[in-house]
């Protein structure tokens, strides 16, 4: 039996930080605001979101010097570009965005620790939490992004017969 694969501590170096803070910040906020829309209706339902509508975050990748605008809204979530500050921003390192995603640590865990902070609507940071932590999501299994991992299933992939 393997053994689970555990997050290492990390932090990304500060040059990387940097970067980030002068990329634009629009590709990674698509990439996230079309994953959750994806996930809508299918891993997310909505009847629990609909408090949300007309709200708007920002999450904060610290580390990585990212600053992620969007809203939700009736037909799903949607990037914001003006300067209007958001209901809600949630920061936190990388390393702990991942882990929340691999269910390796727990947002009260991180918040009390002082690793995950909320501003704003404190209220609305609450019905985030808890609708989140009512979404059953697959299990995020960071062992699929380990090199040893990607190569096996590169070669399995490459092994395989495909119809043409």
């Amino acid at each position: 039996m393997t053994k689970p694969f555990k997050l290492p501590d990390f932090t990304l170096p500060a040059p990387l930080t940097r970067l980030g803070e002068r990329l634009p910040q629009l590709p990674p906020t698509l990439a996230l605001v079309t994953g959750l829309n994806l996930a809508l209706g299918r891993m997310i339902p909505r009847e629990p979101l609909e408090p949300l509508i007309g709200k708007r975050f920002a999450i904060r990748v610290l580390d990585a010097g990212l600053t992620l605008r969007f809203a939700y809204g009736s037909r799903g979530f949607r990037p914001i570009f003006d300067a209007a500050p958001p209901d809600l921003t949630i920061s936190a390192r990388s390393r702990d965005f991942i882990a929340l995603m691999a269910r390796e640590e727990d947002p009260d865990t991180l918040f009390f620790s002082r690793r995950l902070l909320t501003e704003g609507d404190t209220d609305l940071g609450l019905l985030v939490k808890n609708t989140l932590d009512g979404i059953e999501l697959p299990r995020f299994d960071a062992t699929r992004l380990t090199p040893a991992e990607a190569l096996r299933r590169l070669r399995e992939r490459l092994a395989t017969p495909r119809a043409i």
